[in-house]
């Protein structure tokens, strides 16, 4: 390896002196990176001292009310990550209480943070999803009241606007204990019952005049409660309680049903999570759940021991929307050769299947490239280019041995956002001209289909005007 390399052997050969200088010439004009040498050198003090510091940062991120930009949100969320490995790594060795307090303080900046942000690549969300997590691999050193924990997460999590103490009582349940569950079951209960407060009054006024600011409180408690009493459930190993959440008519929901039975299987009790499925299936007339409930419905069958039913179960699923998971299970419960046939059936069954995108997303999958190259050849006209993530996926996976399959891909997506105008998009479509350009020379005939240049033409034909995608390849 090169002296020269950049690796930490070869910069520790550079001695303290030189690498002091040379970090002091890096921090320079960056707020962030001064922020972490300064966590640095108290780290170096100790834990109380790097600890101080976290909760100035804390005090500073609270304080602050201008709108975070996404780049300066990138910034911040690389900002938080190491505020957590700094507390993870060098407060919680020393003292695991003051840790966990950091790691409370943390989420509780949520709302503050939140307020200045678009997290809608959930950035922020994830930071706090690890803090959660963080709680979970240091919970076994933490030393605390149990009935004193359980209040202080029921406060927490009734007033959590952005599910930033989501899986708390995951995380602590062994720091609870049994009877810190019961106390935090027993004053749920009570919260629940307990006359609204002001502030939430005030939160749910002006809604609109046919809302009433206390029954909206109500439903808003009440489905609050209803998670929290799930996790207790949950840490307990008490299905029964987990079940006592639903009416009859709940237990038939596609968005319920799944997470009910899994538990009764889990619990042993397969004939009750078998019925409470196949009421389910019967319920979801629409089909928006099945694959959950299909995947809840087939272990079932398993654990009964009806093979020829789960068999048939299997390949039904796979008929109706092409799930790969299914049609593999059911390849293992043949015999030798006999699965060879089948699979052979199932590949033709999903070229021919009427919902091209479906029949597109399981040949590239399974993988069977060369039906998936011929299925596009052959339904060229019906690519739908609005497709994106398919689509490139699909071209990227058939470009070195189908580079005429790859090619009309990317051009569907190419001619969906000229059609459309998908400014925004133009970007994409010129890297993906450039793409279809490098796959020219592998492309020994074009067919039925425009060569290149021909359907570089149309499109100057049809969008001659669309300077902004024209720049961007450069003519």
């Amino acid at each position: 390896m090169s002296k020269k390399t950049l690796n930490r052997d070869n910069l520790e050969k550079l001695g303290a002196e030189r690498l002091a200088a040379l970090v002091m010439d890096l921090v320079q004009g960056s707020a962030a990176l001064q922020r972490r040498a300064r966590m640095e050198l108290s780290a170096a003090q100790g834990p109380k001292d790097v600890a101080a510091d976290i909760r100035k940062r804390f005090a500073s991120l609270r304080r602050s009310s201008s709108f975070v930009n996404w780049r300066g949100q990138k910034a911040l969320v690389k900002d938080l990550h190491g505020l957590l490995a700094m507390i993870e790594n060098t407060v919680a060795p020393h003292d695991a209480n003051e840790a966990f307090e950091l790691l409370w303080a943390l989420l509780q900046l949520a709302p503050s943070i939140h307020a200045r942000t678009d997290d809608s690549n959930g950035a922020i969300g994830d930071v706090l999803h690890e803090a959660v997590q963080v709680i979970a691999r240091l919970s076994p050193k933490f030393t605390m009241s149990p009935d004193a924990l359980a209040e202080r997460i029921l406060d927490a999590v009734s007033d959590a606007g952005h599910g930033e103490f989501d899986d708390i009582i995951p995380a602590l349940a062994g720091n609870l204990g049994h009877s810190g569950l019961e106390h935090l079951k027993k004053i749920t209960t009570a919260w629940q019952a307990s006359p609204p407060t002001v502030s939430e009054l005030q939160r749910f006024r002006g809604y609109g005049r046919a809302t009433n600011p206390e029954e909206s409180v109500r439903r808003s408690r009440a489905a609050t409660a209803s998670v929290i009493l799930a996790d207790i459930a949950d840490a307990q190993g008490d299905v029964d309680a987990y079940m006592a959440r639903y009416s009859a008519e709940q237990l038939t929901y596609g968005t319920i049903a799944p997470d009910v039975a899994r538990r009764l299987l889990d619990a042993g009790r397969v004939d009750e999570a078998a019925d409470i499925v196949s009421q389910a299936r019967l319920a979801d007339k629409g089909r928006n759940f099945r694959d959950e409930l299909d995947e809840i419905h087939a272990e079932c069958l398993e654990r009964e021991g009806r093979g020829d039913e789960l068999k048939a179960h299997l390949w039904r699923a796979f008929e109706e929307v092409l799930d790969g998971q299914s049609l593999r299970k059911y390849l293992k419960l043949l015999p030798d050769f006999d699965d060879i046939e089948a699979e052979e059936k199932a590949l033709n069954l999903a070229e021919a299947h009427p919902d091209l995108a479906a029949a597109l997303y399981f040949l590239i999958r399974w993988p069977a490239h060369d039906r998936a190259a011929r299925l596009v050849l052959a339904r060229a006209d019906a690519l739908d280019g609005d497709f994106y993530e398919l689509l490139t996926s699909a071209s990227e996976a058939l470009e070195a041995h189908h580079p005429l399959a790859a090619t009309l891909m990317r051009r569907a997506m190419i001619e969906d956002t000229l059609d459309r105008g998908k400014s925004k998009r133009y970007r994409y479509a010129a890297r993906h001209l450039a793409e279809c350009k490098s796959s020219e020379p592998a492309i020994e005939d074009y067919g039925r289909f425009a060569t290149h240049p021909q359907f570089v033409d149309r499109l100057r034909q049809k969008h001659g005007r669309k300077y902004g995608f024209w720049q961007l390849i450069g003519a």
